[in-house]
């Protein structure tokens, strides 16, 4: 195991959490017994799992289930995972953090098989910025105007980094067809950025303190810091890329049946309108009832761009690829 690894599963396991113990016995655990499942997720759906998790332990089957709980950067949490972190239950803001444990032997391959083909949550990308829009800032050109600070995190530790990322250089490219256009985008928007932190929650801490004019984020996150008051705006750009987050329970898990049945709770409307209320767009079929949100005009998904394999290795391998390039010439760490 290399220092890079141990450095993420101690972090990982730093920030990792107990849940209460379910008070009363029978249900799901069987004869009674308490059953412990690890969920290690990625940072931003953290306030949302929390109260599912506490849904879930009102019903039978998780009436004797507890949980510790790990957030932090997608990309990390599944290095950790790979590293040797305990985990029932992986939650990542993107697909090749998943694809990296399929790898390992540590979910299954058919993981992805299902009707939401293993996606938990949808969202998008959003340019949010402070509240009222002092310099109006709306559009992906806006943000490459001199004297404009965006933050968005580091794409070598963050999954939304990576969305972000790929939504600037996809509504720029006309989805990849003009690519020069796209990375001469990315060039200039990576110029104005001041700060890249590991995570996406970190980077909305570091435009809460003051940083920044505006920030690339999930549209959940805009969400989520409205609702906890903190002063912003956002809008969801005529193009931009579909965000899909990927969930699994683990091969070697110790106790696959409450995992599985975490899992399938995750998929009932019960489960996903508490992710609604926390920013995210439910997956399941119909929707939930009440809930709606915009529908850009350009709405693009990572299958427009060549699909996660060839976006990998096209924009992120830390050997060579355009982000690297990128990164290279700001003197940005692209180590993993």
């Amino acid at each position: 195991m290399n220092v890079r690894r141990l450095r993420s599963l101690a972090a990982a396991t730093t920030v990792a959490s107990v849940t209460a113990l379910a008070t009363a016995c029978g249900g799901g655990a069987g004869s009674g017994d308490k059953v412990q499942l690890s969920l290690v997720a990625y940072s931003t759906p953290q306030k949302a799992y929390e109260k599912i998790i506490q849904a879930f332990q009102a019903t039978p089957e998780g009436k004797n289930v507890t949980f510790t709980k790990s957030f932090g950067g997608s990309g990390d949490q599944s290095r950790a995972v790979e590293a040797g972190l305990t985990a029932d239950i992986v939650a990542f803001s993107l697909e090749p953090d998943m694809t990296r444990l399929v790898k390992k032997g540590l979910v299954a391959e058919d993981w992805n098989t299902g009707e939401t083909k293993g996606m938990v949550t949808d969202s998008v990308v959003v340019i949010a910025t402070r509240k009222g829009n002092p310099k109006s800032l709306k559009t992906w050109d806006d943000l490459i105007k001199p004297g404009v600070e965006v933050i968005t995190p580091n794409p070598f530790t963050s999954g939304g980094a990576r969305w972000n990322v790929l939504a600037g250089y996809g509504a720029k490219s006309n989805k990849g067809a003009d690519k020069e256009a796209g990375v001469a985008f990315l060039n200039s928007l990576f110029a104005n950025v001041p700060v890249q932190d590991d995570s996406a929650r970190k980077s909305l801490q570091t435009f809460s303190s003051g940083k920044g004019d505006a920030i690339l984020a999930y549209e959940n996150e805009a969400i989520f810091a409205q609702q906890s008051n903190q002063p912003l705006d956002y809008t969801v750009p005529d193009s931009t890329i579909l965000i899909e987050n990927p969930v699994a329970v683990t091969k070697n898990s110790k106790h696959p049946k409450e995992a599985q049945a975490f899992l399938k709770y995750l998929y009932t409307p019960e489960a996903q309108k508490i992710f609604a209320d926390n920013g995210y767009r439910p997956v399941i079929k119909g929707g939930v009832p009440g809930v709606s949100f915009p529908n850009p005009p350009g709405l693009f998904t990572i299958a427009d761009l060549g699909g996660w394999s060839k976006v990998t290795t096209e924009f992120f391998d830390p050997k060579g690829s355009i982000m690297a390039d990128v990164e290279r010439k700001l003197g940005v760490s692209i180590e993993k």
